[in-house]
């Protein structure tokens, strides 16, 4: 019988966005204990906090786990980075800050397909009440809840530019991505309170950190769950490079995201049989979609030269321009610093066919070859493209037994006639 410090009613694995918000309500019940295991540290790192920082915390090991996807075939073999974060607040932590809900078409889609509570009039009130709107309640948002949404405080004459321009092709200008049809160009609203990051951990986390039945584990990687025959009953984590074991009355839940979750059920024998038995793997139940239908969006970052246009580039190469964006930021959390990395988007249909857009633009004051690395010298805005609806479709399969170990994360981009 494990000690009574080790056994709780909920055990919820991962402390990005969605492991956050349920740990969060999971604990307003005081008769239930709570536990959430977090395999990174705490977000204590500054450039967590200064947006711009988004630069330091993708390809930081302090932050970010650093997969890497396997080579792609549908790239000419190349491999490129997967970040997800590995930090109290997860991917809220080293994101864009983008707050953007979808489009309302989908998740009636969705609904029909048979995911029952999963259509847009189910989900919009659960968004409004999580919601912290700088606009307050009005019929798409909510005002009172803990995740903050705000303007951006601050624009680059070249983005305006480019959505004039949008709208002399037929791309509307937009206010608001979030009510449900999010055709058109405009700039994105953020999470973020004057002008710092709003991450998970601040929105749901530190709220509750005084709860007396609310633990908080960080560096706990958790390795493998635990039968009771056919029942989960606890999870093995790897804490601090002890091993513990912790014992669920009710439910263990897992938060670790679209790579982390399927890792975890293939090491505990949930998963294809084969991929499996390579491993020496007990299999519990031969389950092939586990770790199967990966989808993900493939962003082409497309590069302009400017000329007689100020960008970011320019002023992060200047010693004057560094100076002026900190002294601005320390004077009122404005200017560079606290820039999203995308700061204006579009959302367009590929073609007339198509029933609502399926194409979205990032579009950044600025350029460089890849994330981690300096920006460019010459004066350049970005504007990225992806597909919202690929057909493609990877798969995540575990490579060892260890908990540490990254699993294979094959995307199969552009491996569908309609990518």
């Amino acid at each position: 019988m494990p000690p009574a410090s080790e056994t709780w009613d909920y055990i919820v694995v991962g402390a990005g966005p969605a492991g956050a918000l349920l740990a969060n309500r999971l604990s307003a019940d005081p008769t239930a204990r709570v536990l959430l295991l977090e395999a990174g540290g705490n977000d204590n790192y500054a450039w967590i906090h200064i947006p711009v920082g988004y630069l330091y915390c993708i390809g930081n090991p302090r932050t970010d786990w650093c997969f890497k996807t396997s080579e792609q075939p549908g790239l000419g073999g190349r491999s490129l980075s997967y970040p997800r974060g590995r930090v109290l607040g997860g991917c809220s932590s080293i994101n864009g800050m983008i707050y953007m809900r979808g489009q309302a078409r989908d998740y009636d889609g969705w609904a029909a397909q048979g995911c029952s509570g999963w259509s847009w009039n189910d989900v919009l009130p659960l968004f409004k009440k999580s919601e912290n709107h700088f606009g307050g309640d009005s019929q798409w948002h909510g005002g009172s809840g803990e995740w903050r949404v705000e303007r951006q405080r601050y624009h680059w004459p070249i983005l305006d530019a480019f959505r004039s321009a949008a709208a002399e092709a037929g791309i509307a200008p937009v206010d608001d991505f979030n009510t449900g049809d999010n055709e058109g160009c405009g700039y994105f609203q953020v999470n973020q309170k004057g002008g710092v990051r709003w991450n998970s951990a601040k929105a749901f986390i530190r709220p509750i950190l005084k709860r007396p039945n609310f633990t908080l584990l960080t560096q706990a990687t958790a390795d493998r769950l635990i039968f009771d025959g056919s029942r989960v009953k606890g999870l093995e984590a790897i804490c601090q490079g002890a091993r513990r074991r912790f014992h669920a009355r009710r439910e263990v839940i897992l938060c670790a995201g679209a790579i982390g979750s399927p890792a975890i059920l293939q090491r505990s024998g949930l998963g294809p049989r084969s991929a499996l038995h390579a491993l020496g793997i007990e299999v519990r139940r031969d389950m092939p979609s586990v770790g199967a239908n990966l989808q993900d969006h493939l962003q082409l970052r497309l590069i302009y030269k400017v000329n007689n246009a100020r960008t970011l580039n320019q002023v992060a190469n200047s010693l004057w321009g560094k100076m002026g964006m900190g002294l601005r930021y320390l004077y009122d959390r404005s200017g560079p610093l606290a820039m999203a990395p995308s700061q204006l988007g579009a959302f367009a249909k590929s073609s007339p066919e198509q029933a609502s857009a399926d194409l979205q633009y990032h579009v950044q004051p600025l350029s460089l070859d890849r994330f981690g690395e300096p920006l460019h010298t010459f004066a350049a805005f970005t504007a990225s493209v992806c597909n919202l609806r690929p057909m493609s479709r990877g798969s995540v399969l575990i490579q060892s037994t260890a908990a540490g170990d990254a699993p294979r994360i094959d995307p199969n981009y552009l491996s569908h006639p309609k990518t």
